[in-house]
């Protein structure tokens, strides 16, 4: 055989071990980092399953660079969370002189531990709890945080029921946490669909969920409510069950929580709009409009049939099975909910009790009503969002507001970090609130304590805390309303 010829087999060999050494060496690379990605993803609890599915996806450049930007923020937002409940028991176990179960801002009548406290010793005299004007809410809460209340420690006298609210206050943020991150995954595929890749970049950069979590968990609102000893946070983690399950299109959990909602607060029951539209069309999205302008320049350009069929895949189809599931599990635990608290009618009062003064109701509560429809329509595109307005609006006009509602739609705000980042007024409202929370006790003093004050003086800021709340759901819906033109202006340059 010729030299020149066994040369060149001995140097196609050579080329052909060195071309699979780098296919094995890139292979175990991939795999290391996907291997490394899906470790720190599957530490993420409770959202850590989405980004895995998601890197399993058509998504999975999307889903890994989720995770290596979670990886990195990972260890800031673990110390910052448990920071934040470090804070709060500190406060819980040495902050007994501060006395903010008695604050009004804090501590309303239907939510105060001390009313509580009052209804289950009157129960245990064998009286009804809501004979008189002293307990005016649920019966639930009386049989699973009655108990609790007489069991006291030197200083502290519901220093229980405060480690509970301490404990509903976290899962309630990491429930926020792994809402954020499924609208994060839902948005940053329809923005894939769309071809707007500089868009998604932008959003897996801000983690949506991280800063709504720690915004509930630092808020000083949330604090004080949950040091107050009030059941706010429970109305609230109920409010976050609910709209979590509807996200994830769980609906024996969205049920769960819109039942026990309702039931502790009836307030919530307008939420039941936004539940039935994240269930029908999934997380929010852009417009239809703009998927359709983005199909129709693609049929023009000549686009392939995949690409047109993942794109019409995209636009929001209503599906009635969860909706149906929804319905069925919603009669169910109020079934059950209706049983276990052992409501008898005779004894609250009746019927006729609860609607003797109708026309101060429907005075008091209908501008609520007046509001869902139009925003409905409006936002349909955007139901978790819906779910935010409606909550700030219930907080701004309920019988008996607390700044515990307001932690709850400010954490529920930074969901939506990348939609609202160009919201106007945002210098204005931040220090507005900050001036309201520290004028609203020196004004109460100078009213209630000090007689060198009037009425007029804690009305006024309580009139400022609500233009500065209507203020803010203005700004957001204008805002959002901004972003969706934004994208259609995308889409069709």
């Amino acid at each position: 055989m010729p030299t020149s010829h066994i040369e060149k087999k001995g140097a196609k060999a050579k080329g052909k071990s060195a071309l699979q050494k780098a296919a094995r060496l890139a292979s175990t690379q991939r795999s290391h980092f996907q291997k490394t990605a899906s470790t720190h993803v599957t530490y993420l609890w409770p959202a850590a399953t989405d980004l895995h599915v998601s890197c399993n996806t058509e998504d999975s450049q999307i889903g890994v660079a989720a995770a290596a930007a979670a990886a990195m923020a990972i260890r800031n937002f673990w110390s910052m969370a448990a920071a934040a409940v470090g804070f709060r028991l500190v406060l819980v176990l040495f902050g007994g002189d501060l006395h903010l179960a008695s604050r009004p801002e804090v501590s309303t009548p239907l939510t105060s531990i001390r009313r509580l406290a009052e209804g289950y010793w009157l129960k245990q005299a064998s009286m009804s709890p809501y004979s008189g004007s002293m307990y005016h809410g649920s019966p639930l809460l009386l049989s699973v945080l009655g108990p609790l209340t007489n069991k006291r420690s030197v200083g502290h006298d519901h220093i229980y029921c405060s480690l509970i609210f301490v404990a509903v206050d976290f899962i309630a943020a990491m429930l926020i946490r792994a809402t954020g991150r499924r609208l994060q995954i839902a948005r940053n595929r329809r923005l894939k669909s769309l071809e707007l890749t500089e868009a998604v970049s932008n959003s897996v950069n801000v983690s949506a969920g991280d800063i709504a979590s720690l915004i509930y968990l630092w808020n000083p609102w949330a604090i004080v409510t949950c040091v107050g000893s009030c059941t706010s946070p429970i109305e609230n983690l109920m409010v976050v069950i609910m709209i979590y399950g509807a996200c994830s299109r769980l609906a024996p959990l969205a049920a769960f929580g819109y039942v026990m909602a309702t039931h502790l607060s009836l307030y919530p029951a307008i939420l039941i709009v936004p539940i039935i539209l994240l269930l029908g069309y999934g997380p929010d999205a852009p417009p239809t409009k703009v998927f359709r302008i983005k199909r129709s320049s693609a049929s023009k350009t000549g686009v392939s049939d995949n690409d047109k069929s993942s794109r019409s895949r995209d636009v929001q189809q209503f599906l009635w099975k969860p909706v149906f599931h929804f319905i069925l599990w919603m009669l169910f635990w109020t079934f059950y909910v209706l049983l276990l608290s052992s409501i008898v009618l005779n004894k609250v009062g009746g019927l006729q009790e609860m609607f003797k003064k109708s026309f101060f109701l429907i005075v008091f509560n209908m501008n609520i009503v007046f509001m869902v429809l139009p925003l409905a329509i409006r936002l349909k595109h955007r139901p978790c969002f819906l779910a935010f307005i409606y909550t700030a609006i219930v907080a701004i006009l309920k019988s008996y507001p607390s700044v515990g509602d307001s932690a709850l739609y400010l954490g529920l705000l930074g969901l939506f970090a990348n939609e609202l980042a160009e919201m106007q007024f945002t210098f204005f409202l931040f220090f507005g609130y900050i001036g309201v929370s520290l004028l609203s006790p020196v004004m109460h003093n100078l009213w209630i304590w000090r007689g060198t004050g009037n009425a007029n003086f804690y009305f006024a800021t309580g009139l400022a805390y609500t233009c500065l709340q209507t203020v803010l759901v203005v700004e957001s819906v204008s805002s959002m309303i901004k972003h969706d033109r934004k994208l259609r202006l995308l889409v069709t340059a």
